[in-house]
């Protein structure tokens, strides 16, 4: 078992940042892929962007490119998710999961998940 759990989420106005941390426990943190995912309102749970063990990336979101960097420390078991220039269409619910392996896009192969953490993006 893997357990997830996010930080960081607030208000704040477009064009700001924020930084969100997720934190795992339970099982070794290093050989799972984290993933972020956000879900609006009356929208479908999307990828945001992935990181594997090494570092490496499965890319991000066409929506967030340029703007939001995802990065892990496998010494502290966090994931982090920086966040700039925000946008009001970047409202969400921000959630942190795991999979054992390569990085995916789909929502469904990951394992575990953290509760989530609201971020609003006022304009």
């Amino acid at each position: 078992q893997v357990q997830l759990v996010e930080s960081g989420g607030g208000l704040v106005q477009a064009g700001g940042s924020l930084r969100l941390s997720c934190a795992a426990s339970g099982r070794s943190f290093s050989p799972y892929t984290m993933g972020w995912f956000r879900q609006a309102p009356g929208k479908e749970r999307e990828f945001v962007t992935a990181i594997v063990w090494s570092g490496g990336t499965t890319g991000y979101a066409d929506s967030v490119k340029g703007r939001f960097t995802i990065s892990r420390d496998n010494a502290k078991n966090t994931v982090y998710l920086q966040m700039n220039s925000l946008k009001p269409e970047d409202t969400a619910v921000y959630y942190c999961a795991a999979k054992y392996g390569l990085g995916s896009l789909n929502a469904d192969e990951y394992r575990y998940w953290g509760q989530g953490t609201q971020v609003t993006v006022s304009s």
